[in-house]
């Protein structure tokens, strides 16, 4: 059985695969479990624009829910350009590029340890399964017609 810090380690790298997907932009994870009582892990996330916030939202939840985990909560405000999504051991927060830069939370959160999206990201290569190698056929027996020929045309 998976430990609970494996287990939320994976819902990390499940909501990281879903914003990436979705052309997240300046994706970050922090490990703040020495810092915080309340959540392990934060992920942040910049969106282009409402709409794309939105989209964010909806492919994390269906990510989620897929994920048979439960949701805490889900605070957003239409226009406000912060969406956070609330998983317990996981925070996650979607920002506009302006909110972003308001809120600043990676210096909230500075002594907090940051985790490399692109080890979360990555996909362990399967071993290239040996193909075998197909049973050679015999050549079915080609039957030989014998040529016919035409009698030559009569002289007249």
């Amino acid at each position: 059985m998976k430990s609970k810090k494996q287990a939320t380690l994976e819902l990390v790298k499940l909501c990281c695969r879903a914003l990436d997907e979705k052309k997240a932009g300046d994706l970050r994870v922090l490990d703040v479990s020495a810092q915080s009582s309340i959540t392990d892990y934060l992920v942040i996330a910049t969106a282009t624009s409402e709409p794309h916030l939105r989209a964010l939202r909806v492919e994390l939840e269906k990510v989620i829910d897929a994920s048979k985990t439960r949701i805490v909560g889900v605070e957003t405000a239409q226009e406000s350009g912060w969406t956070v999504i609330d998983l317990f051991d996981l925070m996650v927060h979607l920002f506009s590029a302006e909110r972003r830069a308001q809120y600043g939370l990676e210096n909230l959160w500075k002594d907090a340890t940051e985790v490399s999206i692109a080890k979360l990201l990555a996909v362990a290569k399967p071993k290239p399964a040996v193909k075998p190698k197909p049973a050679v056929k015999p050549k079915p027996a080609v039957k030989r017609v014998p040529a016919i020929r035409k009698k030559p045309a009569a002289k007249k």
